[in-house]
């Protein structure tokens, strides 16, 4: 099984220099492509004269995270992409429980690693944790991460179980799955396009596995920061798109829940004095229905729509229940 690892890098030759050695040093049975989405700092020169083994493709411009994979994996010949983050360190054996995976059961087409904090190794990391679930109005969790409250790794996720969603932090999928999908949705521009991906990867009957014996550590908002109202704005936005395309069931009464509840968080951002998050809320609702005639035709495309998500809502299990551990859910 050829697996070819895929960074994308924008302007972050400081973190090239700090995860991309590990990466290097400790994935000698893959092929490595640096995918830069036109870099206007010397990312280029640096990989060129430091790690002149490494493969480079550039983007004509800062395409995002969906259009500058797409772009670039036209150009990546392999079984199996891995596409990962600039600002992750690996573990020494990381790749080696992934082939197994993909080998013992051939309806498994993508696979995501233990991704734990790097700042703080002994707990997840918000962006995957131990493998992404969703629940029935669009808000994504994870084994180990429901909202901000992060589980400490005690072993509790030590299996390979299947999971609804893999981080595109780091996340390994079959080459003819990705392909015949036509990648990542590039409308997403950044941020959720994984769980879209992942979401017509179910809805296809395949699974995703979560590989625990592969762990990396990833720092999490380096290219966008975790405080930043964009982020807001397109993760909001963005899981109304991928809600609306690939949920089962009648999706105008999910809609109506669903911006009922984006509603009370705007209120909540009002109150907590931060203004700039609920517009951007607001805003992601605005660039929604603007795009609601493309989304519903999309939907139209998808023939069978499977039922994955939490049966309630994580809403109302985390807010009201207090339920912040995966496994009290």
């Amino acid at each position: 099984m050829k697996i070819a690892i895929v960074i994308l890098n924008w302007n972050g030759k400081k973190l090239l220099q700090q995860f991309l050695p590990t990466v290097v040093q400790y994935s000698k049975e893959a092929d490595i492509y640096i995918a830069d989405n036109a870099s206007t700092d010397d990312s280029i020169e640096y990989l060129k004269t430091t790690f002149p083994g490494v493969n480079i493709i550039q983007n004509k411009e800062n395409f995002g995270f969906a259009k500058g994979y797409n772009e670039a994996l036209k150009q990546v010949e392999a079984d199996v992409f891995c596409l990962l983050n600039n600002d992750v360190e690996v573990a020494s054996n990381w790749l080696d429980s992934i082939p197994k995976i993909f080998n013992y059961d051939t309806n498994t087409v993508a696979v995501q690693p233990k991704i734990l904090d790097f700042n703080n190794k002994d707990y997840f990391e918000y962006a995957g944790a131990a493998g992404g679930f969703i629940d029935k109005y669009g808000f994504p969790y994870c084994r180990g991460r429901i909202f901000t409250s992060i589980e400490k790794d005690k072993g509790q996720f030590d299996d390979n179980s299947k999971i609804f969603w893999g981080s595109g932090a780091c996340l390994f999928v079959k080459r003819d799955i990705f392909n015949r999908l036509n990648g990542f949705d590039e409308a997403f521009f950044a941020h959720m396009e994984e769980i879209d991906l992942c979401w017509r990867i179910n809805n296809l009957g395949y699974d995703i596995k979560f590989a625990y014996q592969s762990v990396v550590y990833h720092v999490g908002g380096a290219t966008l920061d975790k405080s930043s109202s964009k982020k807001t704005y397109l993760n909001f936005r963005n899981s109304l798109y991928g809600l609306t395309k690939n949920a089962n069931g009648n999706i105008f009464l999910i809609l109506i829940t669903r911006l009922f509840l984006d509603g009370i968080a705007t209120i909540k951002f009002f109150l907590d004095f931060h203004g700039l998050h609920a517009f951007a809320i607001l805003k992601s609702h605005f660039s929604f229905y603007m795009h609601l005639p493309r989304l519903l035709i999309q939907r139209k495309s998808i023939k069978n729509k499977r039922n994955y998500y939490h049966k309630t809502s994580i809403v109302w299990s985390f807010f009201i229940n207090h339920i912040k551990e995966y496994n009290r859910l």
